[in-house]
């Protein structure tokens, strides 16, 4: 047997040590955004809490930027979410968030969503025709139903912005299956409201 055999023969328990540390790693970057996505709408749970109790603004961690403005139920799939101010991207990578453009969550007009294919609003592809949806804002509850889906261009911003109908407009990145990030279609689903 030459020395090189007998090295390696040495070397294999480290070896394997090693990619068994590399593989624990991976998969805990591969469930870093789900788990900390999880663990963001606990937290912003008790500022839901708070709010309804009447504080303003009601942060769900002292150095966030945004608050939950409504909570979003599909009671066929079992989702229950909470929304926050404002869509940027900090907001969006810890729950759906409101699209400020938009008529505030409660309103009588277009109220427009926007969520992360990959966490939050992975569901949507699951949504059919005449489902329920419920909005519950600070002044109550507004029953939903979905109308309809449509797969669009980015550019298509007008899906943002007041209607005067009293409708719920749910945006994602599209399409959901894609491992790359962003891209330039958008999958739209639309609902009217019922009561």
């Amino acid at each position: 047997m030459g020395i090189w055999a007998t090295d390696l023969r040495r070397a294999a328990p480290a070896i394997a040590l090693l990619l068994g540390l590399l593989g624990a790693a991976l998969v805990a970057n591969g469930l870093w955004i789900p788990a900390k996505a999880q663990l963001a709408q606990l937290l912003i749970e008790n500022a839901w809490t708070r709010a309804q109790a009447g504080e303003t603004r009601a942060r769900p961690w002292a150095w966030a930027d945004t608050w939950p403005v409504a909570r979003l139920a599909a009671p066929r799939l079992g989702e229950d979410l909470f929304v926050l101010a404002g869509a940027s991207g900090q907001s969006l990578a810890f729950g759906p968030a409101h699209v400020s453009a938009s008529a505030a969550p409660g309103r009588s007009d277009n109220v427009a969503i926007a969520g992360h294919r990959d966490t939050h609003f992975a569901f949507l592809k699951d949504l059919e025709e005449g489902d329920e949806l419920i909005l519950e804002s600070l002044e109550g509850q507004v029953h939903y139903r979905v109308d309809g889906t449509e797969v669009v261009h980015e550019s298509r911003t007008d899906l943002l912005l007041p209607t005067g109908r009293a409708e719920l407009t749910l945006i994602t990145c599209y399409p959901f299956e894609s491992v790359t990030p962003g891209g330039s279609l958008r999958y739209v689903v639309f609902a009217s409201r019922t009561r």
